[in-house]
């Protein structure tokens, strides 16, 4: 994929609004920490040594692209520009961490974006594979395919004792992040989502909001995750994440259906009032934006709103961006108004092309 269309495109294949419980579970994620025996941790590097790392990877890529049938294109975070480096991540390929110093830092992409790999992040090596709707064993797999050829090409960091040595300590062990993306509105809105959060830790998980703070959750994803590796197998890791998240998914339908059935009239308008905005809004705010689109897919999930599909929502996610809109528009300098209209326009844009045919909208 060349970078221009990788920056501009607003649809991922693994925010498709597809894949086993998807009316909940958007995305589901497994990530591995590696690094190189010989090198120092990123941390403590110097950039001969973070070049040497990158080097070293480099000469196995063409092992890992034959190994999962897919080419890699690279981004070199030097040769990016900071509005560049904000889009993708808000496209979540990289982290925060992984811009604050770009030397050296680059993340190469498989083709369909599914699978992503940051040399010389917090570790040396950060292989994160994703798949649609709730499903960690995909991504398990892949990730799992390339952490083998990696191995059979480079000394990686392990213990006997300790398991994969990483810069965290919370990551030592099997190295084994798994995580799923959540749709929660029907949790925050019973205020039962605070009960899930005090639970969490107890299970060697956590959960974040996604967007918004500890006091305030925008746009009612949640983010859950196991905290600790050391100690555990990746398949009790995985096992552990999936039942909480099952658990949580059924939690989530029970306060939709009490929702649908208490207070129907109140989400019927709610939903339209919230479908009319992003549809022909003229100014969205990132915080409404992000508002809407949750009361949006709900409709959706409920089958309250039959004129659009899924997919809308994650790609309206996507273009919502700050940094997105700033490269759409190639101007780093737009006031907030002009990014609130640039978003307003995604929106109204986005919802017409993911229209039904038997909508008939003027």
């Amino acid at each position: 994929m060349e970078m221009h269309d990788l920056l501009k495109s607003g649809r991922l294949a693994w925010q498709s609004g597809k894949g086993k419980d998807n009316d909940v579970v958007l995305v589901s994620c497994v990530r591995l920490a590696r690094n190189f025996r010989a090198i120092p941790f990123p941390n403590r590097a110097n950039n001969r040594q973070l070049a040497a790392s990158r080097h070293a990877f480099e000469a196995i890529l063409p092992v890992l692209s034959e190994g999962i049938g897919q080419a890699f294109t690279a981004a070199d975070m030097e040769q990016m520009t900071p509005v560049q480096r904000g889009v993708l991540l808000e496209k979540q390929f990289i982290s925060r961490n992984f811009i604050r110093s770009p030397q050296h830092r680059v993340v190469f992409l498989s083709e369909d974006l599914g699978t992503s790999i940051l040399v010389n992040e917090e570790d040396h090596l950060r292989i994160q594979c994703m798949a649609a709707g709730f499903d960690l064993r995909t991504p398990n797999q892949t990730a799992s395919r390339l952490d083998d050829l990696i191995e059979s090409k480079l000394d990686i960091a392990f213990d006997e004792r300790m398991g994969y040595l990483t810069s965290c300590p919370t990551n030592l062990g099997t190295g084994l992040r798994a995580s799923v993306l959540l749709h929660l509105p029907g949790l925050v809105f019973t205020k039962n989502i605070q009960n899930i959060a005090n639970v969490s830790p107890q299970l060697g998980l956590a959960i974040r909001s996604v967007y918004g703070d500890e006091k305030e959750s925008v746009g009612n994803l949640f983010l859950i995750s196991n905290q600790l590796t050391l100690g555990f197998s990746e398949e009790e890791l995985l096992a552990n994440v999936e039942s909480a998240v099952q658990e949580i998914v059924s939690h989530e339908r029970q306060a939709r259906k009490a929702l649908a059935l208490y207070l129907k009239e109140q989400l019927d308008d709610e939903v339209w009032r919230a479908y009319g905005l992003l549809r022909y809004a003229r100014l969205l705010p990132k915080k409404e934006t992000l508002e809407l689109l949750s009361k949006v897919r709900l409709g959706i999930d409920l089958k309250l709103i039959h004129e659009v599909d899924a997919s809308c929502f994650s790609e309206i996610l996507v273009r919502s961006g700050v940094s997105y809109l700033q490269n759409l528009a190639e101007n780093e300098n737009l006031s907030k108004n002009e990014i609130d209209r640039l978003r307003a326009e995604q929106a109204r844009s986005i919802l017409l092309s993911c229209s039904r045919p038997q909508e008939n909208l003027t």
